[in-house]
């Protein structure tokens, strides 16, 4: 699962390795975006480990229920009508921006017929 938030970006999966822990890996490219995670939202977040040369530089892991309630917190802390603007807000133009870029690709998604 993909999450683009006005605190972070992050990749939200359930490695091999996680199932039998009841764990989920949260990955992100930014350390501080993950750091930030584990500050607002998930302090049960474990260690950052740096992964130079993977596809998400940054990883940490989490209980699933953890994970499934600091969503809840994400929602219930929700307080912006413009989500690009919170995170130019929050994370700076440069941020914004980019998640603007993505926003501008997914829009193909609902041309007529779809872009994809």
């Amino acid at each position: 699962m993909w999450l683009l938030t006005p605190i972070g970006f992050f990749s939200i999966v359930r490695k091999p390795e996680d199932v039998e822990a009841g764990l989920l890996t949260v990955r992100a490219r930014v350390r501080s975006d993950l750091q930030q995670l584990k500050q607002q939202l998930l302090p049960e977040l474990g260690p950052i480990v740096e992964g130079r040369g993977t596809d998400y530089r940054y990883r940490a892991r989490a209980p699933k229920q953890a994970v499934a309630l600091a969503m809840v917190r994400l929602v219930e802390q929700l307080d912006y009508s413009n989500f690009k603007d919170a995170v130019a807000q929050r994370q700076g133009k440069p941020r914004a921006r980019l998640y603007h870029d993505v926003w501008d690709v997914l829009y193909g998604l609902q041309s007529d017929p779809p872009a994809v």
